[in-house]
C-alpha cells in the first residue's frame, strides 16, 4: 500500500516521544518532519532516531532565513543527514533561494511564503498591503525563479498559487486540520481532502495525529481518507 502524502509534525517534548511517533506513523504516511525546537535540543542525532530503519523521508524544517553565504553553510552542514526537503524562508531573496539550492542540490529546497498562524490583519500589521494571496503569490514566483523546487504555502492559497506556478513544484500545505478539529493556533486552514483537492503534494499535520490517544490510529484514518480522494 501506498504511503499517504503526509508529513506528519514531530514536535515532540523528548527525542524518546518523537521516535515512538515516528515508529507509529511510519507505515502509513510517506514522511516526517522536523522541525527547529527538536533539532535545536538534540542536534543531527534526532534524523537518525526518527529515520530508524523505515526509510521514510526527512522534512527538515529548519526555515532558514540569513545572508546568502550563511544560508549555503548552513544547508552544506545538514548534508549528510539527508533530509529529502529542507525549507528557507521565501522573505529571504532570490540569491538567498538560490545560495541553499546550489548548497545542497540532492536536497528539495521548499521556499516558505507567509506562515499559516498570520492572519490577514497579522501581515497588515507586518506592512504586506493586500490580500495575503497575492504576497504568497509573489513570494512564490521569485522563489521558483531563484530554483525552489517546492513552494510551502496555507491550504487557502494552494489552488492560486498551482496555477501561479504550475504543475512541476511541489506544493507544501500545513494548517491542515481534519473536519471538527481545533484550529489552536494556525489561523489559514483546510481539511485534508480540500488541499489535496486545491492541488496540494505534502499535507504537513502534527497535533491531529500526535495529539491523539493512538497516532498510528489516527494516522491510518487520514491516509485512508486522502486515498479516497485521490483515487
Amino acid at each position: 500500500m501506498t504511503s499517504a502524502p503526509i508529513a506528519v509534525a514531530l514536535d515532540a517534548p523528548d527525542l524518546e516521544t518523537a521516535a515512538r511517533w515516528a515508529a507509529l506513523v511510519t507505515p502509513h504516511v510517506s514522511t516526517v518532519k522536523v522541525g527547529l525546537e527538536l533539532y535545536l535540543r538534540y542536534g543531527p542525532d534526532v534524523i537518525a532516531s526518527v529515520r530508524g530503519a523505515s526509510g521514510v523521508q526527512i522534512f527538515l524544517d529548519l526555515k532558514l532565513h540569513d545572508i546568502p553565504n550563511t544560508v549555503a553553510g548552513a544547508a552544506k552542514a545538514v548534508a549528510r543527514l539527508k533530509p529529502h526537503i529542507l525549507t528557507v524562508h521565501a522573505s529571504g531573496g532570490g540569491p538567498m533561494i538560490r545560495a541553499a539550492v546550489d548548497a545542497l542540490p540532492s536536497t528539495t529546497i521548499a521556499a516558505v511564503t507567509a506562515l499559516t498562524s498570520l492572519s490577514e490583519a497579522d501581515l497588515e500589521r507586518l506592512g504586506v498591503r493586500g490580500p495575503a494571496g497575492d504576497a504568497v503569490r509573489r513570494l512564490a514566483v521569485e522563489a521558483v525563479g531563484a530554483g525552489a523546487q517546492a513552494l510551502v504555502c496555507s491550504p487557502r492559497e494552494v489552488a492560486a498559487v498551482r496555477a501561479e506556478v504550475g504543475p512541476d513544484i511541489k506544493l507544501i500545505t500545513p494548517g491542515v486540520r481534519p473536519a471538527g478539529a481545533s484550529t489552536q493556533d494556525q489561523a489559514r486552514v483546510a481539511t485534508p481532502e480540500q488541499a489535496i483537492a486545491d492541488g496540494a503534494d505534502l499535507l504537513v499535520i502534527g497535533r491531529p495525529i500526535t495529539g491523539s490517544a493512538d497516532p498510528g490510529a489516527a494516522a491510518a484514518g487520514i491516509a485512508a481518507a486522502l486515498r479516497r480522494v485521490l483515487n
